[in-house]
């Protein structure tokens, strides 16, 4: 009887602490910890980087912690809820959000990641916001979104020095200030966008919103958006067709004398990817706005925001990439399998190195393409923005779903179980690449460049060819020979992906044969400049040193 009680005991003891089963990823700092990072932004910022890093810490300390961590499964976990009415049948149109919500904004708008990086009069703010966005946001990605958009809108508003005044010191405030007030009552603002209808989606200018002008100089807007995310932010830059045609306005969510703006919600979308944010269906019925820019001029005006949008699609897939590789790396570092850690296994070191270069491609090209942001006045530098973006947007969007399925596949089944935090980024990973414009839309948008800006052109072979590697030269040629031949519009546009994706990593080996290890630029100029890549995760081929590679990778920087 004894002996059948102490089996007892050790079968209980052995369900409650189960073996080989690695510990949760926290208490690590994802800047510190994320050698990729911390020579992005050493290359990128010079005699300013370490003072860079420095203030990066504190934001990669807190999300490395389990507290961050869990306020990113509650948001998703608790989804917001729509509230049409109060209890007294009054139309409010609000969102309730869980506490978690609320705590991630205030961490990450405390941080700068909204429109600081426009006033600041600090060296490279938007390289440093880059990187903290990328150390930060994927923790939770859903409230990267309000924060994008905050961002995005500050050089939009510059078509008019009135709400430029008016409302840049609010979307740059370091504070948050939920609850729907009077702007000129909040401490802090954050803004939302409503370009696409139902009819129309990516074909803006098929849009049917009205604007109708009034005899104060306003306008009252009549239609509907299809998707606007974050529907309690305090204003939103939209398109609608005035009288002298597609124009941009500015609508605010409450009025100065503290009334509702007549903009209802129509539903919360049911989406794929994160479940915290609120993405909504919008209905404007006389609904009060202010021009923004002339009219006739909405995309000329919006395109601003859409070209810092798509700056943080790049820098949200990069995160994702990041925090997916360091799950899948600590994963394999405390997993026992076939006699030995999965780390150590070359199958799985392969996988594992392939994602890691992969990963830091995608944050080289991202705090690249933010320095080119910093750098206004410089046509070279507003030039290779103009291409990089639709690029990296383009390249790096369609590389994250990938990168993260790959990435839960090495934790197996535990990373198909939501408590590993994987089948979260996995949801998201698809967004960056549809937002904004999708894929075709993007490698168009490259087309167009390619055809009308001759500088956009010169700027991206220069900064490809900085790398002074033969092999990148070669392929460059290979790049303008595919140009030269395009004989028609039909023919330009069939050719127009290989193209975007070709111009995309021809540009991340550049950066990484300059910043990056020997052994890391090797492998991605090997397998993703020169073919040796059979086109899934794992197929890197021998002779690469893929030890040095995981081991830089590691999230804790051991």
């Amino acid at each position: 009887m004894r002996s059948l009680l102490r089996m007892a005991d050790l079968m209980d003891n052995f369900a409650r602490t189960p073996s080989n089963q690695p510990p949760p990823l926290v208490g690590h700092n994802t800047v510190a910890g994320d050698a990729a990072l911390l020579d992005a932004v050493r290359a990128q910022t010079g005699d300013d980087a370490e003072r860079i890093i420095q203030s990066l810490l504190p934001i990669g300390e807190l999300a490395g912690t389990a507290e961050a961590r869990e306020h990113g499964m509650l948001a998703n976990s608790h989804e917001p809820i729509f509230r049409p009415v109060d209890r007294f049948g009054a139309r409010v149109d609000e969102v309730d959000f869980h506490p978690s919500w609320h705590w991630m904004l205030e961490q990450g708008v405390g941080f700068g990641l909204t429109g600081a990086p426009w006033v600041s009069s600090e060296p490279m703010p938007h390289v440093r916001r880059a990187a903290a966005y990328i150390a930060w946001s994927a923790i939770e990605p859903g409230h990267g979104c309000p924060m994008t958009m905050t961002y995005a809108a500050v050089p939009a508003l510059r078509a008019d020095a009135a709400l430029t005044a008016e409302l840049t010191p609010g979307l740059s405030s370091a504070t948050y200030d939920p609850g729907l007030r009077p702007i000129a009552d909040k401490r802090g603002l954050l803004a939302g966008m409503g370009m696409t209808e139902k009819q129309g989606g990516s074909d803006v200018r098929t849009n049917t919103t009205v604007a109708t002008p009034t005899a104060d100089g306003t306008y009252r807007l009549t239609g509907h958006k299809w998707f606007t995310s974050a529907p309690m932010n305090d204003i939103f830059l939209v398109l609608a067709q005035a009288p002298g045609g597609l124009s941009c306005f500015v609508v605010p969510r409450v009025l100065p004398d503290g009334s509702r703006n007549t903009l209802h919600i129509v539903r919360l979308k049911d989406k794929l990817g994160n479940r915290s944010n609120a993405s909504s269906e919008l209905e404007f019925t006389g609904t009060h706005a202010r021009r923004l820019g002339d009219e006739g001029a909405g995309v000329r005006t919006i395109i601003e925001m859409v070209a810092a949008t798509r700056l943080d699609c790049v820098l949200g897939s990069s995160a994702l990439m990041r925090r997916s590789l360091a799950e899948a790396i600590w994963h394999a570092e405390h997993r026992s399998a076939f006699g030995g850690l999965l780390v150590d296994k070359p199958a799985m070191r392969n996988v594992l190195a392939d994602l890691a270069i992969e990963s830091e491609a995608a944050t080289a090209l991202g705090l690249r393409l933010a320095r080119a942001v910093e750098a206004t006045d410089d046509p070279a530098q507003r030039a290779l923005r103009r291409i990089g973006l639709p690029l990296a947007k383009f390249w790096i969007c369609k590389r994250t779903s990938f990168h993260v399925a790959e990435a839960l596949e090495v934790l197996g089944g535990n990373g198909y179980v939501e408590d590993s935090g994987l089948p979260m980024l996995f949801r998201e990973s698809p967004l960056n690449s549809i937002w904004e414009g999708s894929g075709n839309v993007n490698a168009l948008d490259v087309l167009r460049v390619l055809q009308r800006q001759p500088e956009g052109v010169d700027a991206w072979r220069d900064e490809v060819e900085a790398a002074g590697v033969p092999e990148l030269h070669d392929a460059v040629t290979e790049v303008l020979k595919t140009i030269a031949n395009i004989e028609d519009p039909a023919g330009a546009e069939y050719v127009a992906r290989w193209l975007a994706s070709r111009m995309a990593v021809l540009l991340q080996a550049s950066l990484l044969v300059r910043q990056s290890p020997p052994e890391v630029s090797e492998a991605f100029l090997v397998s993703r400049v020169l073919g040796q890549h059979a086109g899934v995760f794992g197929t890197l081929p021998t002779g690469l040193d893929t030890a040095a590679i995981v081991t830089r990778a590691n999230p804790k920087g051991e």
